[in-house]
């Protein structure tokens, strides 16, 4: 008997030794998953933390700051593998963000935009009364004293045209066509360094009436910005080139130039892919290059200024398209509507008439000078019955006490501002 409990004794013993083997072997598989879900686990924590820090610290700013600026681009998620676990989040902040802006952006539009026709309407009646001041008064001193009123006039009227402009707003003046020399002395009259500006000999070439006001704010705006970038004793230069298609105004300034950033953006806001969310131009806001694609975009022409000037500055340049521009002799940009109500100089004029046609002055003894050869009697032309009014060119002491540039403003002050009244505001029509 005992062998047979001996056999039954290790049969025992190796099942029991089998069942401990059997048993380790499961415990280290399952060790070993339990140990790799643990690490899965862990890595697929930190990506989320990754992932997390990733969507706080630069998806969300960047997703904000593409809404003010489509030029941003927002990144996308680091694990590009899984698809974009938070797009759903995203798509729904920049819903809503955009929703935001755009609601805040509609009635700061509609608020500045009232405000700044405000400040035209005001801008202009003092127009008014700074003009008859003008014709008023022939003392050189006081003279010279409203043409310094009337210049920082005018940079208002311009800085409250281009913010109505931004809004939404049309430029509010109406004009005849006007050659392009004109239109350029007109811009130049808006803007402070007005002195240092060079234009050409005068051009044949006009600009219609639908454009001549978009087009005279828009070079103001760069010849200022040309001006305030380059040293006070430098010239900003003006000329025209001709084009198969069209005419150019090259305005050329001997400034710091651009960077390639600053190029980059201003190419942007000029080709009307902008913003007219103030709040998006900057603090304090640059609103010169969107004023001008909103109008370039608005009215058929093009502006450029990634060009270097030939002084190392900046060349900005104003392309025309033929349907812009007419031969015909336009009326000059300072010369006034015939629908406003005339200025002193032109009250109580006498209709022109030919030679032929005018009517014969009544004969006068007191103007007999004797006879003719065939006896008719030699008559001297009469003097007009009312008496021409002064013209609005300084008399020759003036021009001899005051700077050489008062006569010169006083020709260039009147662009922009003898108009006939604006019509309404209209949602037809862009720093």
């Amino acid at each position: 008997m005992d062998q047979p409990l001996l056999i039954v004794a290790v049969s025992v013993l190796l099942a029991v030794v089998v069942l401990l083997v059997v048993l380790l072997v499961r415990q280290r598989g399952i060790t070993t998953r339990a140990r790799a879900m643990s690490d899965a686990l862990h890595h697929e924590l930190r990506a989320r933390q990754a992932e997390q820090e990733h969507l706080t610290r630069t998806r969300l700013p960047s997703l904000i700051e593409s809404i003010a600026d489509p030029a941003v681009s927002v990144p996308g998620p680091l694990t590009q593998g899984n698809g974009d676990p938070h797009g759903v989040v995203l798509a729904m902040v920049a819903d809503y963000v955009r929703q935001a802006r755009s609601g805040a952006a509609q009635a700061a539009a509609s608020t500045l935009k009232a405000m700044m026709r405000s400040v035209q309407n005001l801008a202009n009646e003092q127009q008014v009364a700074i003009s008859e001041a003008e014709q008023r008064h022939d003392d050189p001193a006081v003279l010279a004293d409203l043409l310094k009123i009337d210049h920082a006039n005018s940079q208002l009227a311009r800085r409250a045209q281009a913010t109505a402009v931004l809004c939404g707003s049309w430029p509010g003046q109406q004009r005849s066509a006007s050659t392009l020399t004109d239109v350029a002395r007109g811009a130049t009259s808006r803007i402070r360094d007005f002195p240092r500006v060079a234009i050409p000999a005068t051009s044949e070439t006009a600009v219609v009436s639908r454009a001549v006001e978009p087009v005279v704010l828009a070079v103001a705006e760069l010849l200022d910005n040309g001006a305030r970038h380059s040293q006070p004793g430098s010239k900003v230069e003006v000329n025209f080139q001709q084009a198969h298609n069209g005419l150019a105004i090259v305005i050329d300034d001997a400034g710091v130039g651009m960077t390639v950033e600053a190029v980059q953006r201003a190419t942007w806001l000029l080709a009307q892919r902008g913003t007219q969310d103030i709040a998006g131009l900057g603090d304090p806001p640059r609103i010169g290059f969107a004023v001008i694609g909103i109008l370039a975009a608005r009215y058929g022409f093009s502006v450029s200024v990634d060009t270097r000037s030939p002084y190392g500055g900046v060349r900005a340049v104003v392309f025309l398209p033929s349907e812009l521009l007419t031969r015909e002799n336009a009326p000059s940009v300072h010369t006034m509507p015939v629908s406003r109500v005339l200025e002193p100089e032109n009250r109580d004029p006498v209709p022109e008439q030919a030679p032929a046609e005018a009517e014969a002055p009544a004969p006068s003894p007191a103007e007999d000078l004797g006879r003719t050869e065939n006896g008719l009697p030699r008559r001297r032309r009469r003097a007009p019955a009312v008496e021409p009014a002064p013209q609005p060119a300084l008399p020759e002491p003036v021009a001899a006490r005051t700077p050489a540039t008062l006569a010169a403003w006083q020709r260039g002050t009147r662009a922009g501002r003898e108009t006939a009244p604006a019509p309404a505001d209209s949602e037809r029509d862009s720093q």
